[in-house]
C-alpha cells in the first residue's frame, strides 16, 4: 500500500493520473474543467445522456463557465464524458458530486449517494482514491460510502483510499478553484493523497483531522449563512411593521466596522445548499439526543419567507382595491440568485406557486431562464416574457424577486402601476411611491 500510495502522487505531480468526477452538475462540471485545465486527463460520469451529449459535443450548459474552454477541454480529449460507470476501473481517482436533496419529510435524501456508490463498488481495484465531495451529515463517508465501496473485499485506508472534501461552489461568483479546500481523509494517507490532488486545481488545502470533521466544517459554513439570513428577515417583517427600512438599518449596522457582518434579506432562501444542509445537521443530531433550535428556528422563518411575501402582495393589491384573485402578476427574476441560470430551490417558484393557487395570473421575466417547466417539486409551463411597455401594460404589480443586473430597475420604476419589491432593487430611484419593499 505505501509503494503504491507512493506511485499516485508521483502520478499526480506528474499529471500522468486519471481523474474521473461523477456527476456533471454546478459542482461537477467546473471541477472537471479544473481538473483538465491543471493538465489531467478527466472522465466525467453522469446517468444524464443530455450532458455527456454536450459535452462531446463540446456545449458547455451552464452559463456561467468558459465555453470556450470547456470546447478546447473537449476537442483535444482532456475531458470526455460517458454513462457506463464500468470505465471507473481505469480511473485513479473518482471524485463524487452528486445530489443530497431533502424528502419531502425534510430528511436527509441519501439515494444519489448510495446508488453512485453501488455503481462504483464492482470497479473499486487497489491503489485508487475515492473522494466524496457531495454535502452531507458528519459520518456519512464512514457510514454509508466506506462499507458499499467495501462490498467487493477491498479495505479503505488499507487496499484504497477514501476522503472527503466538501464543495465550495459559488456558481457566477466564486470559481471552485479561487476557494481554499477543505480536505479530510480516513487515514493519513488517504489525506495526503487527496490533499496532493487538490493542491492541483486550488490555491490552498486545509487538512483536517477526519473525514466527520470536514462534513461538519461544510455544514458549519452553510448553517451560520442560513442563521443570520434568518435573522434578517425576521427583522424585515419586524421593520416593515414598525414603518422602517430594514436596508438603511442594515446599510447603518455595517458601518461599525467590527463585530458585524451585513446579511441582505430577500423572498427566502435559493439554492442547493443553504434551504437544505441545515436540515441534514439537525436529523442526525436526534441520534444524540439534541434539539439543534437555531437551525429549526431559522429554517422555519426562511421557508416562510414566500409566503410572507404573497401576502404583502396582497396587502398592497387591497390598499388600490384590488384582489390577489384575478390580479395579473408579472414576476421579474425567477433564478435563485442574481446574474445566474440557477433554479435550484429557487424561493420564485414556491412564490408563482401562491400566486397561482391564490388566483392570480402569473407572467414572468427573467434573463437567464428562458422556460419554466417541471422540477423536483414544482410544475409549470411558462416562458419568459420581454420586459416592455406591453408587460407592464398588462400587469397590476410587478415582484422583484431576483435582481439581476441586466435589468433596467428604472424602466421598471416607470412602467408599471405597482412594484412589490423584495430585493431593494429600486432603492435610490426616484418616483418610487408606488414601490413596496416586501
Amino acid at each position: 500500500m505505501r509503494q503504491e500510495k507512493w506511485a499516485l502522487l508521483d502520478a499526480i505531480a506528474a499529471r500522468r493520473t486519471k481523474v474521473g468526477v461523477v456527476g456533471l452538475g454546478y459542482v461537477g462540471l467546473p471541477l472537471s474543467m479544473a481538473f483538465g485545465n491543471a493538465g489531467f486527463r478527466v472522465l466525467g460520469l453522469d446517468i444524464d445522456a443530455r450532458k455527456v451529449e454536450a459535452i462531446e459535443k463540446g456545449e458547455c450548459y451552464f452559463r456561467h463557465l468558459d465555453a470556450a474552454s470547456l470546447a478546447w477541454l473537449a476537442g483535444e480529449g482532456r475531458l470526455i464524458a460517458s454513462q457506463d460507470f464500468q470505465r471507473a476501473a481505469e480511473l485513479d481517482c473518482v471524485v463524487i458530486c452528486v445530489p443530497t436533496p431533502l424528502t419531502r419529510q425534510r430528511e436527509p435524501d441519501m439515494s444519489f449517494i448510495v446508488e453512485t456508490a453501488r455503481a462504483l463498488a464492482p470497479h473499486v481495484r487497489p491503489g485508487q482514491l475515492f473522494v466524496l465531495e457531495s454535502t452531507t451529515w458528519p459520518g456519512t463517508t464512514e457510514e454509508i460510502v466506506r462499507p458499499i465501496l467495501e462490498s467487493g473485499g477491498l479495505k479503505a485506508g488499507v487496499d484504497f483510499h477514501l476522503a472527503f472534501s466538501p464543495e465550495r461552489e459559488d456558481p457566477g461568483v466564486h470559481a471552485s478553484t479561487s476557494v481554499p479546500k477543505l480536505v479530510g481523509g480516513l487515514s493519513p494517507d488517504c489525506l495526503e493523497l487527496a490533499c496532493a490532488l487538490y493542491a492541483t486545481v486550488v490555491p490552498r488545502v486545509v487538512p483536517l483531522s477526519s473525514t466527520r470533521a470536514a462534513e461538519m466544517a461544510k455544514l458549519l459554513e452553510n448553517i451560520f449563512r442560513a442563521v443570520n439570513i434568518a435573522l434578517v428577515n425576521e427583522l424585515k417583517m419586524l421593520c416593515d411593521r414598525m414603518g422602517l427600512d430594514v436596508w438603511e438599518i442594515i446599510d447603518a449596522a455595517a458601518t461599525k466596522g467590527f463585530g458585524f457582518m451585513a446579511f441582505q434579506p430577500g423572498p427566502g432562501l435559493g439554492g442547493h445548499c443553504i434551504p437544505i444542509d441545515p436540515f441534514y445537521l439537525t436529523w442526525k443530531a436526534r441520534e444524540f439526543e439534541l434539539q439543534t433550535r437555531f437551525i429549526e428556528l431559522a429554517g422555519e422563518i426562511n421557508t416562510q419567507m414566500p409566503r410572507y411575501v404573497v401576502h404583502r402582495t396582497q396587502e398592497a393589491l387591497n390598499a388600490r382595491e384590488r384582489a390577489l384573485r384575478g390580479a395579473r402578476v408579472l414576476v421579474l427574476g425567477v433564478a435563485y440568485k442574481k446574474d445566474v441560470d440557477d433554479l435550484r430551490e429557487s424561493p420564485a417558484l414556491r412564490v408563482i406557486e401562491l400566486l397561482m393557487e391564490g388566483g392570480a395570473e402569473v407572467r414572468y421575466h427573467d434573463p437567464h431562464i428562458a422556460q419554466l417547466g417541471q422540477t423536483r417539486e414544482h410544475s409549470f409551463d411558462l416562458s419568459s416574457v420581454p420586459l416592455d411597455e406591453a408587460a407592464f401594460e398588462w400587469a397590476d404589480v410587478v415582484m422583484i424577486l431576483t435582481d439581476h443586473s441586466d435589468v433596467d430597475y428604472g424602466a421598471v420604476v416607470r412602467g408599471a402601476k405597482l412594484i412589490v419589491d423584495t430585493r431593494n432593487a429600486t432603492r435610490g430611484l426616484g418616483g418610487t411611491e408606488h414601490v413596496v419593499r416586501a
